[in-house]
């Protein structure tokens, strides 16, 4: 694993098309920032993991909308 130190601001470039900045820092939180081309897909490694299980055929664990509206409720 090559492991690299960046302030805000800065980034890493990965290959000829991927860019990662380093948005902000928090306490113990990181935002960056990818820009990537459209065909390559880029994913958190929680919901990348829950791709390939999903694609494995595994069920997916239920989960509220990810659209950023309350979940409704039927009545």
């Amino acid at each position: 694993m090559l492991i690299l130190t960046r302030r805000v601001g800065e980034s890493v470039v990965i290959g000829d098309d991927v860019s990662v900045t380093i948005l902000g820092v928090k306490g113990n939180q990181v935002r960056i920032g990818v820009t990537a081309p459209m065909d390559v897909s880029v994913h958190r490694q929680e919901i990348y993991e829950r791709i390939k299980k999903e694609e494995a055929g595994e069920p997916a664990p239920e989960q509220a909308p990810e659209s950023g509206e309350p979940p409704t409720e039927e009545t």
